[in-house]
């Protein structure tokens, strides 16, 4: 790789796609609550909900009205991402929101060309301005979550701590080795964060023993317990560090920033660069 080649990678932000076939993992938490810890920390993020569900929109204060462009007028076209980005209450974190419009993304991108290119394109022009890009997938295999990983640097997947974990982390690893094959040859697990941990539950601790020794360095050393102000702080519209700072949910996601940052050289983006 030449000199420049190497810059202008390195000036670029990582896109992590936070994704688990299966649903009620915590994906949305995470993606909500990384993304704001990330940026409270300094680094500069975009938060990008391709859920139908809109829920990582709404928790970080966003609610997108009918004159607002969305994921699904970027997926099918008809605005570009940069027309569609929000602000926060975070100045380094901007939004790139979701609206139940994109139920019906499946159906129309079928016929597109490159459909599966379609976020990481309209992205292009974008990830020079973020230290980190965080897409909160559905928890469905379909042409938007196609899209998320196609654009993706790497894979986040959060693990609830329960009997079933396992199976459903085979399934999912199969589909990221078709992704790999057809779709996105660079794309590679960032790591797996085990959530509504309790180290008090037999199970649980079991579980999080077979996952670490399955995928050993891959597993992220912050563990996410069960945490009613994680629970709550959507209702209010904010990021657990902002709505219960002190809070066990949210002290655990702030370590998760850091132990994420760390992992790609712990630098902020400079002022001249930021959001």
């Amino acid at each position: 790789m030449t000199p420049n080649l190497l810059l202008a990678c390195e000036a670029m932000g990582r896109v992590i796609a936070i994704v688990n076939q299966k649903g009620g993992v915590g994906k949305t938490t995470t993606a909500v609550n990384l993304s704001a810890a990330l940026a409270m920390t300094g680094r500069t993020c975009l938060l990008i909900d391709v859920d139908p569900q809109c829920s990582a929109t709404s928790g970080v204060g966003i609610r997108l009205g009918p004159e607002d462009d969305s994921t699904y007028e970027v997926l099918v076209g008809q605005s570009s991402a940069e027309k569609a980005l929000k602000k926060t209450m975070i100045p380094t974190l901007q939004v790139l929101g979701a609206s139940q419009d994109l139920i019906g993304a499946e159906i129309e991108l079928v016929t597109v060309e490159e459909r599966e290119q379609r976020l990481k394109q309209a992205l292009a022009s974008l990830r020079w301005r973020y230290d980190f890009i965080l897409i909160d997938c559905p928890p469905s295999l379909g042409l938007v979550t196609l899209n998320a990983l196609t654009a993706a640097d790497a894979l986040l997947i959060p693990v609830q701590c329960e009997y079933y974990a396992l199976e459903g982390l085979t399934a999912l690893i199969s589909t990221i080795s078709l992704v790999q094959q057809e779709l996105n040859p660079q794309i590679d697990i960032e790591g797996l964060l085990l959530t509504m941990y309790d180290g008090r539950n037999t199970l649980c601790r079991q579980v999080a023993e077979d996952i670490e020794e399955h995928f050993r360095e891959k597993v992220f050393r912050t563990r996410i317990p069960r945490n009613v102000r994680l629970s709550e702080s959507p209702g209010h519209g904010l990021p657990a560090l902002l709505y219960a700072e002190a809070s066990k949910g949210a002290q655990a996601y702030a370590a998760l920033a850091e132990e994420v940052s760390a992992r790609h050289g712990g630098k902020a983006r400079t002022a001249t660069n930021a959001v």
